[in-house]
């Protein structure tokens, strides 16, 4: 029985590193080399699992000096990010080993009645069988309460990786040094059996995860009113350009008309009639542009030609949007805006007779396709958000467009490969 409960005991300590690793490695990547990541799982183990006792500064230097080293060896990152690692998880390790330790221990011999020296008054078959149950259970329970703290946490651990700038890091170090001195203090210099040290240890787990949650509350926060700000300025600009487009278009009909009376007029006059030739071609190229269906979608996709052309880039559209109406105008500056920025970005890393844009829609059975693809450089190392080392106020362009695709119940694929990048939405077409 006691064999069998080691065993168990020994899977849960398994399944708890592998869990805190897992946890670790989402706030901090480990480093990409595959060589590498055995050893530090290995080495891991031990800094998980430690034991710890009241006034045990030599296991509680151990493990700080052994978490520190092992965050700068195995895991990428800053130093500040790096630093916050530690301080975000230190106390809670320490924290829940004591607990786990001590509260196992209270429990067993306040239940058998065992000598706390089993030198002098030898344990019973019982005892030991009972030491070992109550070892298992305590971690179980903290293989539960990892767990727990997972699952309530995913989704911060990595938004605080990919978004927090060096400045917020700093906070966020600032603010973990409270439970770090606390439970270090506590557990090392303070007298054993004394009250006060599990409400301590419960504080510094709740300060730890609290101040993650925090940051991440802060981070949002600050994107969220940076993306209000700029889908606002954007939706100006194209209001300010339908209304541009209305006065370039009364000017065209007029102008047109003008045009041909100054030709039939200008036969003896080379000079003006070439004048009148170039101003006649210059209108044309007004009648070439892509007429989509939706005046607003018309603004965005001359705007984004007319930069592409700016930029050296081989831009095409072929649109049939007819389908689109029930797009709201925003939304549709956000889905071409965005996409055709990011395309248009992507392209200018590349020499200019490798610039290329495509951007397609149609309808599809009750579904309305928009696809647009771009060259981009084979260097470029996109994380599924941005290709900009800082992150924190880049990446928006699919964040928002993932975000307006959503609300219509539809679809978005991204994809990059050979040198071509790959934006797919597919939205419901309401009956």
């Amino acid at each position: 029985m006691i064999l069998c409960l080691e065993v168990l005991s020994t899977i849960l300590s398994l399944l708890y590193t592998f869990l805190f690793f897992w946890m670790l490695h989402t706030f901090l990547p480990v480093r990409k080399h595959w060589g590498l990541r055995i050893p530090a799982f290995l080495c891991f183990c031990y800094i998980a699992d430690v034991i710890i006792y009241s006034n045990d500064l030599s296991n509680l230097l151990g493990v700080l000096v052994g978490f520190l080293l092992y965050v700068m060896l195995f895991h990428q990152g800053r130093w500040m990010a790096k630093a916050a690692a530690v301080l975000v998880f230190y106390p809670a390790l320490i924290a829940i080993n004591y607990l786990m330790l001590d509260t196992s221990s209270r429990l067993f011999f306040s239940f058998t009645g065992a000598s706390g020296d089993s030198s002098l008054i030898p344990w019973s078959p019982e005892d030991y069988l009972w030491s070992t149950l109550f070892h298992t259970a305590a971690l179980f329970l903290r293989l539960l309460f990892w767990a727990l703290a997972w699952f309530c946490l995913r989704r911060y651990l990595g938004q605080i990786s990919a978004s927090l700038t060096s400045s917020m890091w700093l906070i966020v170090d600032t603010l973990m040094l409270a439970p770090f001195v606390a439970i270090f203090t506590i557990l090392c210099f303070l007298p054993e059996n004394i009250a006060i040290v599990y409400p301590i240890c419960f504080a510094s787990i709740f300060s730890s995860f609290g101040c993650i949650y925090l940051a991440a509350y802060i981070c949002t926060s600050v994107q969220t009113t940076y993306r209000a700000q700029a889908l606002e300025k954007q939706k100006t600009y194209y209001k300010d350009r339908l209304q541009d487009e209305e006065r370039v278009r009364q000017i065209y009909h007029d102008m047109k008309n003008h045009l041909l009376v100054l030709q039939s007029q200008s036969e003896n006059s080379p000079v003006l009639h070439q004048a009148a030739q170039t101003l006649q071609d210059q209108l044309q190229a007004y009648e070439s542009y892509q007429h989509t269906g939706n005046e607003y979608l018309d603004a965005i996709i001359r705007d984004k030609a007319r930069l592409a052309r700016e930029k050296s880039i081989d831009f095409t559209s072929v649109i049939h949007f007819e389908a689109g109406h029930f797009l709201d105008p925003l939304d549709i500056s956000t889905l071409f805006g965005n996409a055709l920025d990011n395309a248009i970005e992507a392209c200018m890393q590349l020499p200019d007779a490798q610039r290329l844009v495509t951007v397609k829609t149609s309808r599809v059975r009750d579904m309305l396709l928009v696809l647009v693809e771009n060259t981009m450089s084979s260097s470029l190392v996109w994380n599924g958000r941005t290709t900009k080392e800082d992150p924190f106020l880049h990446g928006f362009g699919l964040a928002n467009i993932q975000r307006t695709v959503e609300k219509y119940g539809g679809h978005c694929l991204t994809h990059g490969k050979d040198g071509i990048f790959t934006l797919k939405i597919l939205l419901p077409i309401p009956s």
